[in-house]
């Protein structure tokens, strides 16, 4: 089969729960903040909605979106949660021929709490999508790119083994685990647009997070693609290694933070597929991830190809 891109991720199903509840302080959280219910009563749930998510095919959901021949390559269990996530997946127009469900072990599932004014708390069951292994990797898939989502700490060889396996040009988003690993500077020698958060960075360079042009300078012995940094509601900066561009995303209404960064990952790399433009492809990322926050759910809200959305300053300066 041949397309324009492929995924590797995870598939979820979502349930979302709007719930009444009282945030109370506990020093031994890392937010110093938790949610607290009576424990033994019932607590009001105001309002429930179900959606799919999961990077591999949140990521798929924007590539199909802007008109790209898409394929999502991993796993779901043989259940309800699967059957919905393989329908949606068909109807956004992306390929599951590569899709296998996997018996005996259930999708995975995520239950978003979501507590008016306040930032949410995801339960999550890790499920079928872990058992992905290096066989799942399809012979006969010709891509021109690959877009490789988180891959969980006990999947680590089979991450190294699709970035091999991969005949065409790579992005990834990878988990925390992965940039820990002894092994990831050597993989990513072959990877062409790198996207982490600003946490991940410090830990991929071992500089503290808010000295950004000492991590930058690091990245640029390490790495010759496209770096990307995400630094939440205060922008993000990206390196070409011979520009740095910085953006911030306009103030506008959330209604979800779910899936914010796939969509702002999948979106830059779509217009870097079409025009290999740097500053449109920064365009097109917050668009869309800003599309995405006002909208419940992963998949929600996701621009199509052409659709028009407003443009962001973009400061730039040579390197």
């Amino acid at each position: 089969m041949k397309v324009d891109i492929a995924t590797f991720g995870s598939a979820t199903k979502d349930l979302f729960m709007r719930v009444d509840g009282n945030v109370v302080s506990v020093d031994d959280f890392v937010t110093k903040k938790g949610i607290c219910f009576p424990l033994g009563s019932k607590v009001r749930v105001d309002e429930i909605v179900f959606t799919t998510g999961g990077g591999g095919t949140n990521s798929a959901a924007t590539f199909s979106a802007q008109g790209f021949e898409t394929a999502f390559i991993g796993r779901v269990g043989d259940d309800w949660a699967g059957r919905d996530v393989v329908e949606e997946l068909t109807d956004l127009g992306v390929n599951v021929d590569y899709v296998k469900k996997e018996r005996g072990k259930k999708t995975n599932f995520s239950v978003v709490l979501d507590l008016e004014g306040q930032d949410r708390t995801i339960l999550v069951y890790r499920g079928a999508s872990s058992e992905i292994n290096k066989d799942d990797f399809p012979e006969d898939l010709e891509s021109e790119w690959y877009y490789l989502a988180p891959f969980a700490e006990d999947s680590l060889d089979v991450f190294y083994s699709i970035i091999k396996r991969c005949r065409g040009k790579i992005a990834i988003n990878p988990s925390k685990p992965q940039l820990k690993d002894a092994g990831f500077l050597d993989a990513i020698e072959d990877i062409d647009i790198l996207v982490v958060n600003q946490e991940e960075a410090a830990i991929l360079t071992g500089i503290p997070y808010d000295r950004e042009d000492e991590i930058f300078n690091k990245i640029d012995e390490m790495y010759e693609g496209v770096f990307i940094m995400t630094k939440g509601a205060k922008g993000l900066t990206v390196s070409d290694n011979e520009t740095i561009y910085k953006a911030k995303a306009p103030d506008s209404y959330v209604a979800d933070r779910t899936g914010a960064g796939d969509s702002f990952s999948s979106g830059f790399v779509s217009e870097f597929m079409r025009s290999g433009d740097v500053e449109e492809s920064i365009q097109l990322g917050i668009a869309n991830a800003t599309a995405c926050l006002k909208e419940r759910g992963a998949k929600n809200g996701l621009l199509k190809k052409g659709e028009f959305y407003q443009k962001v300053e973009i400061q730039k300066r040579k390197k």
